[in-house]
């Protein structure tokens, strides 16, 4: 096992490998993982889209007003800025409509 585990076998310290044969590993249900398997579901990739349409451009129209970070420190003043951003892109959408 040294020859496929190491570079150089003859150089290299003795160290340790434990080798679980028919033992599976412990599940780790990362957020990722749990994502994964929920856009896997038909209901899931029907959420999504409806996502992309009505959430993201939301955020691409702010960017590109400049608004793409906040200025302002702490959480009261922060949420201010949010509604205002919001309150303008809210306000371009009536104009247009």
């Amino acid at each position: 096992m040294r020859e496929r585990c190491f570079k150089r076998p003859e150089s290299s310290e003795v160290k340790h490998v434990t080798i679980f044969i028919g033992r599976e590993p412990e599940n780790k249900d990362t957020l990722i993982e749990r994502m994964k398997r929920k856009f896997d579901t038909l209901y899931g990739r029907f959420v999504y889209n409806k996502r992309i349409a009505i959430v993201e451009p939301v955020f691409g129209n702010l960017r590109n007003k400049g608004m793409d970070r906040f200025t302002l420190r702490g959480k009261n003043k922060v949420n201010t800025q949010w509604q205002l951003f919001s309150l303008v892109h809210n306000i371009e959408k009536m104009i247009h409509a």
